[in-house]
């Protein structure tokens, strides 16, 4: 019986004064340094010793590397600790690792076993984000990595969509990219259906039957006969397929699959020698005996580990069966396709892309977000300027200062404050003109609502329905502190320039222009918070649909005689069964499959403008004037609605998700 290893954690990390033996192992070491800034460094000689090596087959260190890394990603970019979770799991099935994670707001607790050994891996975060788009990435990494590791996909129908993007990270608008690769697999799949290969596009279709259903086998890889791998994947950093763009109308198919054909044999030829000078075969490409390429590779998850994962074991099975000895190299047979280094290169391209949107684009979004919010408020055109200008300028300047990594807290306070000011300066010059703009003290309110932290205020809600109190507390408090400094900043604003919000005068529309400009109002309000959040457009027009929807039911419910805490837990129980019949269409085929975005991407923007920023702040301002009977007053309205929301978007879950349906 083998002996255990047992809770391995490395007190520093010494690699850098040790002399490497050998050019990959030094550049391994190099590489993997940098993962760890913020951690408890792991036995990084183990790391470096298994750069190359196929990740299958590589060490307990090397594969935790990769699992906590992924899980600190989506940590990073403001996802609840659920599924930061389910992220790592994915990882780990693949692999055959046992992962179990103490997730917080800002760190990770990971202890990964593959049955012999086992590590325990700390990681702590500086500070806190948001980012959508890192968020729908790693979920196409996740199924990348599982696919090439022989598993099924778990949330993409089509898996080769995944595997482009995740081949073409260093593309600026992966969106773009990803729409244009669906665009050309549709056209490929209808060409090869004229040409007789309607078994393609059947075994799609057949992909997306059984993985809506999620109770049986699920084969993943089915149409790749037919696929093109160089039109999709040319770049890669591993399989660099030169000239592999789309046919020109003047050159032939068959010239292309020649090119193609000749270039894998290439790569097959560099591999084969690869992993001949690392002992897995021999000579003439064969496994050796003994060695662990001619070992048989468990498909079948450990007992009692990852139950929602059994899906895709089918799949698994299948493709481990014939793959032992159907090809020479361990990247032919796609079970060990991914070595240490490419798995930390994807993840590499993900965590240093640089922000989709510039801080001047982004404080313009800002703007339009917050006049937006203020019309739904009750707010009149003179508040919508004001609101418009104070935030748009706070939030440019909220994200130069960010870019210099200075404290949350003290940038929120100034940023806040320049918001106030700029808005209320703005009033004042309209004012000269039409004196009516001076009465108007309740705008800067609105000005300041692009600080709300609405992202964790939604996720810790979601991490309390899941039973997970230690990090749902740490992010409400995380909130709570934003909050105290932004309502903080702005009531001081208040007190020097003499400001009395009494709140917003009513309009007198008519109810039937009111509604549909408050669809207007909330589709930008949405789409402004979903920049904010670095969506791509895409996806920031996607969540702006389903905001507009549900808060314009929401405000006419509420008007209609619903309590505002009621309108707020329907308006966000729709809209999270709408981003669930989102994800649900496009994993049938009724829907292009490059938009399906991940349900928290959705579901939050769309529900943040619901957040009563404006009850929380007439509590600070009622707090500071020492009415305490008001104060208290506005809190416990601002928390009733506060509550409901997340509370909604769990209902919609345990509607539509087993896994939250029960609590196994």
């Amino acid at each position: 019986m083998p002996t255990s290893k047992t809770d391995i954690v490395s007190e520093h990390n010494h690699l850098g004064d040790k002399k490497n033996t050998g050019t990959a192992e030094a550049s391994g070491a190099s590489a993997v340094r940098k993962f760890h800034t913020h951690s408890i460094p792991l036995d990084m000689e183990d790391i470096a010793r298994d750069w190359e090596r196929p990740i299958v087959d590589a060490g307990i260190a090397a594969k935790a590397s990769v699992i906590v890394r992924v899980g600190m990603l989506d940590l990073g970019a403001g996802t609840g600790s659920f599924r930061v979770r389910e992220m790592m799991h994915r990882i780990a099935y693949p692999l055959g690792v046992h992962v179990r994670a103490d997730v917080n707001l800002t760190d990770i607790e990971a202890t990964c076993t593959d049955g012999r050994h086992r590590i325990t891996e700390v990681v702590d975060l500086p500070t806190t984000g948001v980012n959508t788009e890192r968020i729908w990435l790693l979920e196409h990494f996740a199924d990348w990595f599982a696919v090439n590791l022989g598993k099924g996909s778990m949330y993409h129908v089509d898996s080769r969509l995944s595997e482009g993007v995740v081949r073409h990270l260093d593309e600026r608008d992966a969106s773009q990219y990803s729409a244009d690769l669906a665009k050309r697999l549709r056209e490929q799949a209808k060409n090869d259906g004229n040409d007789g290969a309607a078994g393609t596009a059947e075994a799609v279709a057949a992909n997306a039957e059984t993985a809506a259903s999620g109770d049986e086998q699920y084969s993943e890889r089915s149409g790749e006969q037919a696929y093109n791998e160089a039109e999709a994947f040319a770049g890669d950093s591993d399989v660099a397929v030169q000239g592999a763009a789309p046919e020109s109308d003047g050159q032939s198919a068959h010239s292309l699959d020649t090119r193609v054909d000749q270039q894998l044999d290439r790569q097959a030829a560099k591999d084969k020698a690869r992993y001949e000078n690392m002992g897995y075969v021999d000579e003439q490409g064969r496994p050796r005996e003994g060695g662990e390429a001619s070992k048989p590779r468990r498909s079948k998850a450990p007992k009692g580990y990852a139950e929602h994962f059994e899906h895709v074991q089918g799949n698994a099975d299948e493709s481990a069966g014939g793959a032992a000895t159907s090809a020479a190299s361990p990247s032919a047979r796609g079970l060990k396709g991914i070595t240490v280094r490419q798995a930390h290169e994807r993840l590499d391209l993900i965590e240093r892309r640089k922000p989709l949107y510039k801080p001047w684009q982004s404080g313009f979004a800002s703007a339009v977000a917050c006049a937006a919010f203020v019309f739904l408020l009750g707010g009149g055109p003179y508040d919508m300027v004001g609101a418009f200008v104070g935030a748009g300028l706070g939030h440019w300047l909220r994200r130069r200062l960010f870019a210099h990594h200075l404290n949350q807290f003290f940038v929120t306070f100034v940023c806040v404050a320049v918001a106030a000011l700029a808005c209320t300066g703005m009033l004042r010059l309209i004012g000269i003109f039409d004196p009516v703009a001076l009465q108007h003290d309740t705008a800067y309110i609105g000005a300041m609502l692009f600080v709300i932290p609405g992202f964790p205020l939604i996720t810790g809600g979601l991490d309390m329905a899941k039973i997970d109190f230690p990090s749902g507390i740490q992010r409400i408090a995380y909130v709570l502190c934003i909050i105290l400094m932004a309502t903080l900043a702005g009531w001081m604003v208040a007190i020097i320039v003499h400001l009395n919000p009494e709140g917003f005068e009513p309009l007198g529309l008519n109810p039937w222009v009111n509604c549909g400009l408050r669809f207007v109002a909330a589709f930008l309000g949405v789409w402004g918070f979903s920049v904010l959040f670095n969506s791509p457009q895409r996806m920031c027009m996607t969540a702006a649909v389903i905001g507009a929807i549900t808060d314009t039911l929401r405000l006419e419910l509420v008007d209609a005689g619903l309590p505002p805490e009621g309108g707020a837990f329907l308006g966000a129980l729709l809209a999270g069964l709408l981003a669930s019949a989102w994800r649900s269409s496009v994993r049938h085929g009724w829907l292009p499959p490059h938009l399906g975005y991940p349900r928290i991407c959705l579901t939050v923007p769309s529900i943040v403008i619901m957040v009563p920023g404006l009850y929380m702040y007439q509590a600070m301002f009622h707090l500071g004037q020492f009415d305490t009977q008001l104060a208290i007053d506005w809190m416990f309205r601002a928390f009733m609605v506060i509550i409901c929301l997340p509370i909604g978007l769990a209902m919609a879950r345990v509607i539509t998700d087993k896994s939250w349906r029960y609590d196994i």
